[in-house]
């Protein structure tokens, strides 16, 4: 009851700043944030902001995760990419608000991790791999909407050419002095980007990104 006291404040102070999609929120309230933090920072697991893993990483600010999902405009039927599963918790706030949910995390010690409390929730329908996230996933491709959990200096090439036409991306591009929040369309012929907002994540890892 205590957390879920707090979960409820979080998804006020939410919708107070301006997410509306009712999905997202109701995602927001059924997932246990405090689960996919390190313990010692579960009373922290609810403010609204970035909170640090292992290895470097950081689980990201619940704010800029709800602005992401609002965007994407999920029905619950896409097939999703994600790029970075850190602790798992976006990947199970997508599984929420989509069909299927793919996931590749470069850092295995945080993939077994994020497995682990995945499958305590039963989302089941979440797929982990480790490997390099620029290069995406072949085998199930097309996907409708691809999100990226850490910043490169520009969108990968072969994430777009894994889009569905149709599809939707978001991604943080930029270095480590400035960042911009991108939405990315694909139809038949063409891209479309629009700047969503400033943004900060840590640095995208890979062959097509910045180096290790």
């Amino acid at each position: 009851m205590h957390y879920e006291r707090r979960r409820k404040r979080l998804v006020e102070e939410l919708a107070a700043a301006g997410i509306r999609d009712e999905r997202v929120l109701k995602a927001f309230a059924e997932v246990p944030r405090h689960l996919f933090v390190p313990e010692p920072l579960a009373p922290r697991a609810y403010e609204n902001t970035s909170l640090p893993l292992a290895e470097g990483q950081t689980i990201s600010q619940p704010l800029t995760v709800a602005r992401t999902l609002q965007v994407l405009a999920l029905k619950g039927e896409e097939r999703v990419l994600e790029i970075g599963t850190g602790s798992g918790y976006q990947a199970a706030l997508l599984a929420r608000l989509a069909d299927r949910v793919f996931t590749i995390e470069r850092i295995e010690v945080l993939a077994r991790r994020a497995r682990r409390v995945l499958d305590s929730l039963d989302f089941y329908q979440v797929n982990i791999r480790v490997g390099d996230g620029t290069l995406g996933w072949s085998r199930y491709q097309p996907y409708d909407v691809i999100v990226l959990a850490a910043a490169g200096p520009e969108v990968p090439r072969t994430l777009l050419e894994q889009m569905a036409p149709g599809g939707r991306m978001v991604a943080p591009v930029g270095d480590n002095s400035s960042q911009q929040l991108v939405l990315v369309r694909r139809t038949a012929q063409t891209t479309t980007r629009e700047v969503i907002d400033p943004c900060r994540f840590v640095p995208l890892i890979g062959k097509d990104a910045w180096p290790k």
